[in-house]
């Protein structure tokens, strides 16, 4: 197999990685080629996704594979214009290089609904885009991998596939036009062959050729569902994650952090930890420590054993007095008002409600880890992550090296969420490393230590004024309080206070389709310092519970049907978001009576640039649990490149959404966290998750994302259901809390 040899300052103008267009500052640097940083060993590199050798084709994949498929979407975006045989590839994530910025980070970075975009308002976000190259922000995060590689990564496809060409056409005395390429050759018409692999290191010295990308009605691969390239690996265990590395003469280790969030460690007693069979070593990390061992279970249970004297947390003392503090953001100036449309002051509410959820916790099936080995003042790191440039730049920072002395691997994430975007992991890894030169560690943290020292999903207020008028809404006035995810996770990224409006904040509840004439959206942050991160649909996820739960009280007010009053509402603001409507109407059969003892509720929120419709189907056998027996979804990503990808997105946003719905609560007590495991923070299992169907709508002229899109409606088209299956409204969450679920 190819591997990734050392950085190179080789740079290579090739059209999947140049830029066109640019802002009124700096247009030469979003010019300017990027930097190449691939370097086989043997073999040729065409530009930066491409390598060829000896052994076939490797496809480099810039971002992270944490079982949402991206690697083999990505693969095919290269393969379809390359024509490469798709059996015979392998895939690898690319090292932290800048040559793989993600330029759709910056598509919301205007305070607009995204259903409500012009053409120029997207050239100008495309134009914020092309800067992210000078930062070189490599994030696999918002629902962004594919739009953002969908063109650069074909660019890189067919840009070596002429090139390849255009060596053969030498080399077979004919016009590069009459070839053609097929499963890894170029083929001429007299039927002779030539093989990529004896082209390439001649392809990789000649200029760019101008590459024609294909129009989607000649497309092999794209637009189909493929066999997953981490498939076999996965079913067959030899898959790779940050803590499967082993490495000759490999110590074993985990921490133990002060779990009261911003106290710290005012001494500990080593000697029970160092009494446990197995353990080695006690290391002091300042806010804790961290236990190495000939194994990871004794490193653990040499955890357990220290004493250790924790300094107290500044938080508030209970989980009310938390809520009280975010509640108090009301009585400041919103920081945003989004929407404010018409004139909500002037009109009178005839529902006044509040809305609350709990802080949540990313709970990854993958604990925590990572492997670190620092030899001869050279870092090399295996850890999951979804930031590989910031990581090392901690990783440099924790061992007291250069940046360019760290070699960052990413294997398999057992699930990310937002989570592994955090480097907290990699800094502790680097520290011990440091610690113990010559000495390779593996770090694990226990489940306990994840779900205590995650960056956390907020908490969050909602307090929402509407009215009704002749079965249609006529005011939504709503104030949103929580600490912010923008400030508190960039401001950790890029070091800096980020000001002005926080979109973030209100995301989900301002940019949906309604056509109501006296709209209003505005955000209030609360002063709250835990640590709080990107979660799954980050805003959208309680903003979409707010939002749509109470269209759905405005429905009922109005004595209308939820689907129906929704589609009214929508149909005149998007029919793209009306399609998805219509569609999961459809799949679903609703209109059509249900049978006793069952409630049916829906919902649609608009994020990442995909609506998503969900009507999820509750039963209830008498006096017995509540079963969440169906759930219906329908959404609208715009081209689909992988059907099953979709699909399988859909539904895992859909369970992650239901879950925390469901049962999902993070308390704190004394700034320590309540919930420590799974049987405290439980998640839907196969015996009481539903059936799920999706419907997948193509009529957005848009890409957007589908990683994140299915979580937010999921969570309030459960608790609309409960409504229509009890009577009972309600407004905060875990609904576990007011009503019997099967658990």
């Amino acid at each position: 197999m190819s591997r990734l040899g050392t950085i190179t300052r080789r740079t290579l103008l090739v059209g999947a990685v140049a830029v066109a267009g640019g802002a009124a500052f700096g247009i030469y640097q979003l010019r300017k080629p990027v930097v190449n940083p691939l370097r086989p060993e043997d073999g040729a590199t065409l530009n930066p996704y491409l390598i060829i050798d000896q052994q076939g084709i490797t496809i480099i994949a810039p971002r992270a594979e944490m079982g949402q498929g991206v690697h083999t979407t990505l693969a095919a975006l290269v393969a379809e214009e390359l024509d490469a045989d798709w059996e015979q590839l392998r895939v690898l994530h690319g090292p932290p290089a800048a040559a793989y910025y993600n330029a759709a980070l910056a598509h919301g970075a205007l305070p607009v609904p995204d259903y409500a975009m012009k053409d120029w308002q997207r050239s100008v976000t495309a134009g914020i885009g092309a800067a992210t190259k000078l930062l070189g922000l490599q994030v696999t995060g918002g629902s962004t991998s594919t739009v953002d590689a969908f063109e650069r990564m074909r660019l890189a496809g067919a840009s070596a596939r002429e090139a390849l060409k255009a060596v053969a056409a030498e080399r077979l005395g004919v016009e590069a036009g009459v070839l053609r390429t097929e499963a890894g050759r170029v083929i001429a018409p007299d039927g002779r062959e030539i093989d990529y692999r004896d082209l390439a290191e001649a392809a990789a010295s000649v200029s760019v050729p101008q590459a024609e990308l294909r129009h989607p009605n000649d497309w092999k691969l794209l637009g189909r569902s493929l066999p997953r390239t981490d498939m076999r690996a996965k079913v067959t265990g030899q898959a790779q994650y940050s803590t499967d590395i082993v490495l000759p003469g490999m110590k074993f280790a985990t921490v133990r952090i002060c779990p009261y969030l911003g106290g710290g460690m005012a001494g500990f007693d080593a000697s029970p930890a160092l009494a446990v069979p197995g353990v080695e070593q006690v290391l002091d990390l300042g806010d804790g420590i961290a236990v190495v061992a000939s194994n990871t279970w004794a490193a653990m249970q040499g955890a357990e054993a220290a004493v250790i004297d924790w300094t107290p947390s500044p938080l508030p003392a209970t989980p009310d007095a938390m809520v009280a503090q975010i509640a108090r953001a009301f009585e400041e100036k919103p920081n945003s008002t989004m929407r404010d449309q018409g004139r909500p002051d002037e009109q009178s509410a005839g529902i006044e409600v509040e809305y609350r959820v709990p802080f949540l916790a990313h709970s990854t099936m993958e604990p925590m880890g990572a492997t670190a080995h620092l030899q001869d003042g050279h870092l090399t790191l295996w850890v999951g992550n979804q930031a590989p440039r910031e990581h090392v730049k901690v990783a440099a920072d924790a061992a007291g090296i250069e940046a360019e002395n760290v070699t960052l691997h990413t294997p398999f994430l057992g699930g990310g969420f937002g989570r592994r975007v955090e480097t907290d992991i990699t800094r502790q890894a680097a520290r011990i490393a440091a610690l113990m030169p010559g000495v390779p560690i593996r770090l694990t943290w226990s489940r306990e230590e994840d779900m205590r020292h995650d960056f956390y999903r907020p908490a969050a207020i909602a307090r929402m004024r509407g009215a009704v008028e002749d079965g249609r809404a006529t005011l939504l006035d709503a104030k949103i309080a929580a600490p912010s995810v923008t400030r508190a996770a960039i401001g950790r990224l890029t070091g800096r206070n980020l000001g002005g409006p926080d979109k973030g904040h209100v995301e989900g509840a301002f940019d949906q389709p309604y056509a109501i004439p006296h709209y209003r959206v505005a955000g209030h942050l609360a002063d709250l310092d835990v640590p709080i991160g990107f979660w799954r649909a980050v805003g959208n996820s309680f903003n979409g519970f707010f939002h749509d739960c109470f269209i759905d009280e405005l429905a009922h007010a109005a004595g209308a049907d939820p689907l129906q009053f929704r589609l009214d509402h929508v149909a005149p603001e998007s029919p793209v978001a009306a399609g998805v409507l219509e569609a999961v109407r459809d799949l679903s059969g609703w209109g059509a009576p249900v049978p006793d003892g069952t409630g049916r509720g829906v919902a649609m929120v608009w994020s990442f640039g995909t609506p998503t419709a969900v009507v999820i189907d509750l039963t209830r056998d008498g006096a017995g649990p509540i079963r969440i027996a169906r759930a219906f979804m329908a959404c609208d990503p715009g081209l689909v490149l992988d059907p099953a990808i979709v699909r399988a997105q859909m539904e895992s946003g859909l369970i992650y959404g239901l879950s925390a719905a469901m049962s999902g609560e993070i308390t704190f007590t004394d700034g320590r966290a309540d919930q420590g495991n799974f049987p405290d923070y439980d998640a839907l299992r196969m015996f009481n998750a539903p059936r799920v169907e999706v419907a997948i709508v193509q009529d957005n002229p848009h890409m957007g994302g589908v990683g994140e899109p299915g979580t937010p409606p999921a969570m309030a088209a459960l608790a609309n259901a409960l409504f229509a299956l009890t009577g009972m409204r309600v407004r905060s969450l875990p609904l576990s809390r007011h009503a019997e679920f099967l658990i």
